[in-house]
């Protein structure tokens, strides 16, 4: 039976009990066969098996893999999770100034920072301000329901001027990140939206 580099590396690699987690809701980019495409087997057996693990483990995984693609793959965006294995009833309509719950599965908490910003997929930089910003603090104890309810269950409100920008959905996400600075790791959930247009709105300038 054939084993690709990437799925014996990722074998090899040793357990460890740290900081995992996504959005919940709404629902999130999932693995699917343009994740395999991209970024290959190893990656995508690694987030199939834990869809709530970090970026820094898929970069080894990706390279030990023929079929990865950095540019069409990107890491660091979404944890390399494609617009294209997003299905359609994922995809969210919003207006500005409309107010979003989000909720995140904190598996395993670790302390860090984290922010929610909506982010542009071509640059992977964020648009505007941050919506949510924790700049300590984030993600407590031990387990989840050591971790503060307002950091598991919030809202985020649409900021006005994106109705050209994120007009069509996979041109912008809203991205949850996360990184736990004891365990140095790196969380990323996205979900995928447009924004509708709104009669008379005016585009606003926003700085990357």
């Amino acid at each position: 039976m054939y084993v690709s580099a990437a799925a014996a590396l990722l074998a090899l690699l040793p357990p460890l009990a740290l900081s995992h987690g996504l959005i919940t809701t709404p629902p999130s980019r999932p693995a699917g066969p343009s994740l395999v495409a991209n970024c290959g087997a190893g990656v995508n057996t690694a987030i199939t098996q834990d869809n709530t693990s970090y970026v820094e483990q898929l970069p080894r995984l990706a390279a030990a893999d023929k079929a990865y693609n950095p540019a069409k793959c990107n890491l660091w965006l979404c944890k390399g999770l494609q617009f294209a294995d997003n299905p359609a009833a994922n995809i969210q309509t919003w207006r500005a100034g409309q107010t979003v719950p989000l909720k995140i599965w904190l598996r395993i908490p670790h302390e860090g920072i984290a922010n929610v910003s909506v982010v542009d997929t071509k640059s992977n930089a964020v648009v505007g301000e941050m919506l949510k910003v924790w700049d300590r603090g984030y993600a407590p104890g031990k387990s989840e329901k050591d971790v503060p309810l307002a950091q598991r269950e919030f809202s985020v409100t649409v900021p006005e001027g994106l109705e050209q920008k994120c007009a069509v959905a996979g041109d912008c996400v809203l991205q949850w990140w996360w990184f736990g600075t004891g365990a140095k790791q790196t969380y990323e959930s996205c979900v995928d939206f447009a924004i509708a247009a709104t009669s008379g709105y005016k585009e606003r300038a926003f700085t990357s």
